[in-house]
């Protein structure tokens, strides 16, 4: 089989180093579509290195390594072929304000793994400290396609309910051409995002957007819109990534205001709504 359970949770974690400056602080904020309008005060938070505040998405990829969904594929226990992999979800919960530069330790394991019958789901657990204490805790969900049946845990369902009422706001974010190719500069290399031939291999019409990308998307319009732009308030962040985005199109982004959270449903609009992230929640002080 080529994941083994017991073998991938066994395993000792996979300790590193990391570090981050603000210019890889401003290609990610670049990356998911900031600096629209390029002269906005708004907007030159996130681009212009005098007044740079850190998205905490950046937290995915701070290090410009591979992200959790690959590191998670060299794992012990897990031998898949990337081409059935998607990234299922994922949850950041953010202990402080990530700084706009720094170094820090990760932690990486497989804190689950589970049997959804014709698939099989893995959670990759990166956790960062640096000298000053814990700075933020990633999970990963990884689908494989057709490596479940084994017998195992189903695991929890993480499906909330729908949203109720009204919006309270409702976007739409013109996703650009070369967005996936600007986006990888950040560190997520996987072809399937930009070789045509890989993505009709894997089983698209051409290459597809990272979906951490919608993932900061989408947190951008919430702090930008909702926050009053302070992205120290985003206590944790957690999404499942229900449909794909291809570069070009327009994401339609509905956010739903609660005590002390934010929900969020995101589709394309080119595509009569297909939904592309849902059982999204963003926690905030």
């Amino acid at each position: 089989m080529p994941i083994d359970a017991a073998k991938a949770l066994a395993a000792a974690p996979r300790t590193g180093e990391i570090s981050w400056t603000a210019r890889d602080v401003m290609l990610y904020h670049l990356g998911i579509g900031a600096g629209v309008p390029a002269t906005d005060p708004d907007e030159l938070r996130y681009t212009l290195e005098t007044r740079l505040h850190v998205l905490p998405s950046f937290a995915t990829v701070a290090g410009a390594g591979s992200p959790g969904v690959i590191g998670g594929l060299s794992m012990p226990g897990v031998e898949v072929d990337l081409a059935r992999v998607l990234h299922g979800g994922q949850a950041l919960t953010v202990h402080r304000p990530v700084p706009v530069q720094g170094t820090a330790t990760t932690t990486a394991r497989i804190a689950a793994v589970y049997d959804k019958g014709t698939a099989a789901v893995l959670v990759m657990r990166t956790e960062a400290a640096d000298a000053d204490g814990p700075l933020w805790t990633n999970d990963a969900q990884i689908f494989v396609r057709g490596e479940g049946g084994w017998g195992g845990d189903r695991g929890p369902s993480a499906r909330l309910r729908p949203p109720t009422g009204d919006p309270d706001r409702t976007l739409e974010r013109a996703v650009r051409e070369d967005q996936a190719l600007l986006y990888r500069l950040s560190g997520d290399y996987n072809p399937l995002h930009a070789d045509p031939e890989f993505a009709k291999t894997a089983g698209f019409d051409r290459p597809i957007l990272h979906g951490l990308c919608t993932y900061g998307i989408t947190l951008k319009a919430v702090v930008d819109t909702l926050l009053g732009g302070d992205v120290t308030r985003v206590r944790s962040y957690a999404t499942r990534f229900a449909g794909v985005v291809y570069p070009g199109e327009t994401l339609r982004i509905r956010l739903w205001r609660g005590d002390g959270s934010v929900r969020a449903e995101v589709s394309a609009v080119e595509r009569d709504a297909a939904p592309v992230l849902t059982d999204t929640v963003v926690q905030h002080s």
